[in-house]
């Protein structure tokens, strides 16, 4: 598998390490001069100067058959550049995305970028599993991107305490991965009666994940 990844600052320099130390072929392309000769000490031909933005310097490192193309510049303008051109433009399978501003993310969905990650957005959910009281977060986007995987923790104020599966009136597209309680998954029946303490996955939509928070968690 080849991966081009645009953007040397330290989420790809330390991507571009991972990757390698895993087995894969990867290039990292960085703008600045003194960053490319800094990594290619620390990593070897892995690491050529240009601008991702630029098509020529993507042909140049065989964007055509790269299986993924990641963009973790610092500039959300130029990702989504980067991520359109080598999808629509050179035809690169799968597309990734940092999103250095989480508002950002409803465009680069309609876009077309397979994916995007907000490093603002795992810090804060991040936090979230920290705080005891806070019981519904991410987990993880799915493949689309419109859906993503919650895991939430009902307590004895939840309201979907004492209530079956069957009778929640979930928005399209909501599902209940599993229930699991005191470290066992349960079977997954329709009338099964949740209980505080019983931990949920969920796939919801990201955009009806509010009122699925209401309908299982409540106010928080």
């Amino acid at each position: 598998m080849y991966i081009i990844i645009a953007g040397g600052g330290k989420v790809g320099r330390y991507l571009t390490e991972s990757l390698v130390n895993e087995g894969y072929e990867v290039l990292l392309i960085e703008r600045v001069k003194a960053k490319v000769e800094q990594y290619t000490e620390q990593l070897g031909g892995v690491v050529v100067q240009g601008d991702a933005c630029e098509a020529l310097v993507l042909a140049d490192a065989g964007v055509a058959r790269a299986d993924i193309v990641i963009a973790v510049t610092g500039d959300d303008e130029d990702n989504l550049v980067i991520c359109q051109m080598a999808k629509r433009k050179f035809n690169v399978g799968r597309v990734i995305a940092r999103i250095n501003n989480p508002k950002n993310e409803p465009i680069f969905n309609r876009l077309g970028i397979d994916a995007s990650v907000s490093p603002t957005e795992i810090i804060l959910n991040m936090i979230a599993q920290q705080i005891p009281s806070f019981s519904f977060w991410h987990i993880s986007a799915l493949r689309d991107n419109k859906l993503v995987l919650i895991d939430t923790l009902l307590n004895s104020k939840s309201p979907a305490v004492n209530k079956s599966i069957n009778s929640f009136k979930f928005p399209p597209d909501t599902s209940i991965v599993s229930v699991v309680r005191g470290g066992k998954v349960l079977p997954m029946q329709p009338d099964l009666i949740l209980s505080a303490r019983d931990e949920l996955l969920i796939i919801v939509e990201r955009q009806t994940e509010a009122e699925v928070r209401r309908l299982l968690v409540g106010a928080e």
